[in-house]
């Protein structure tokens, strides 16, 4: 490629999120090979592009670059989209959350199920958040990735191992890694107040994410914390290195991704100071998230579709939000700020 003949243009992007947002889109326009470099913003929702592409038209190659990146639910353009709230969608969207809430405090009021506590959260509670998590739009990198391996390996015909080896790995690792984090909160030997900070923190990333997920504040994006992005972009690489144990690796690989759903547990997992706990904290969130990804590394869920429901994701926004005000309060409690609101 000619440095003669590079040419520098900025699309903005529709359909971003997140921090992995921003890491899979410039990982698929690096591939495409008029490009030379790619940099995504979360917070302009644009990305800059360097590379040899002729005599196309700008016009042109949004459109074809594009298509590069509408498997994973964005599209590029020249003019900046006015964001729409779409208000609308809450009609349906909040009495479906509330009756999937009501749903759980019945259960919980039965002892069904242990979902809140006034002291901790439970695994039920875990659980929910890795599935609400495996539909979010931040865990389209991961599923990325999954698809990438799996498409490299199906050319030679393998098609089932892959995925169960991607799957075993992330498992195995999240309870190995989770009880790693449980054993360093325990040398930390937090305190009443740093378990207080901690759970605060926990509460506010979560009702962050719960409100990006409602797509009414595009501004919240640019306040959600995550790990670095060159984290992120390290572990999408791994997918080019074609060995049997890649599948397996990146599996590993996935915990250390920037995803706001996955640190909020990690956060929470440091407060537990032990290695069973965290350990099989982090497993069960990652439970959690294993029935959705499984269907989409076998190729039945397609992240187009699931980025296109802009109902499922307020409703999904919705009970994050509830989680992470009753994280918000029972952490007030057990610090002693406020008495119990709850009876259960």
């Amino acid at each position: 490629m000619s440095n003669l003949n590079l040419k520098t243009f900025t699309f903005h992007v529709h359909g971003m999120h997140c921090k992995s947002c921003v890491v899979l889109t410039e990982s698929e326009l690096k591939e495409v090979p008029e490009v030379l470099k790619a940099k995504a913003s979360l917070k302009h929702l644009n990305v800059e592009v360097i590379g040899d592409f002729g005599d196309k038209a700008p016009e042109h190659i949004a459109r074809d670059l594009s298509e590069v990146l509408k498997p994973h639910g964005y599209t590029l353009s020249l003019e900046k989209q006015k964001h729409s709230a779409k208000w609308s969608d809450f009609r349906i969207a909040l009495p479906v959350a509330l009756i999937f809430i009501a749903l759980f405090v019945w259960l919980q009021k039965l002892g069904i199920v242990n979902l809140v506590t006034t002291s901790e959260v439970s695994y039920g509670t875990v659980f929910v958040v890795g599935l609400i998590a495996s539909i979010s739009t931040c865990m389209a990198v991961v599923g990325g990735l999954v698809l990438s391996v799996s498409a490299n390996f199906a050319k030679e015909g393998d098609k089932i191992r892959p995925q169960v080896l991607f799957h075993l790995g992330r498992l195995i690792s999240f309870f190995i890694l989770g009880g790693v984090i449980g054993v360093l909160g325990s040398a930390f030997q937090f305190g009443a107040t740093g378990t207080l900070v901690l759970g605060l923190f926990v509460a506010i990333v979560l009702l962050i994410l719960g409100v990006n997920l409602l797509d009414i504040f595009p501004g919240i994006k640019k306040w959600q914390p995550t790990l670095p992005s060159f984290v992120g972009k390290h572990v999408h690489g791994l997918k080019k290195i074609n060995h049997t144990l890649t599948p397996l690796l990146i599996g590993v690989a996935t915990f250390f991704l920037p995803c706001g759903f996955t640190q909020s547990m990690q956060i929470y997992t440091l407060t537990t100071g032990s290695f069973v706990t965290g350990a099989f904290t982090m497993f069960i969130f990652a439970l959690g998230t294993l029935p959705v990804l499984a269907i989409l590394s076998f190729g039945s869920l397609g992240i187009q579709k699931k980025a296109q429901s802009s109902i499922f994701f307020k409703t999904a926004g919705l009970i994050v939000i509830f989680f992470g005000l009753f994280n918000l309060i029972n952490s007030l409690v057990a610090g002693g700020f406020i008495p119990p609101i709850f009876s259960f």
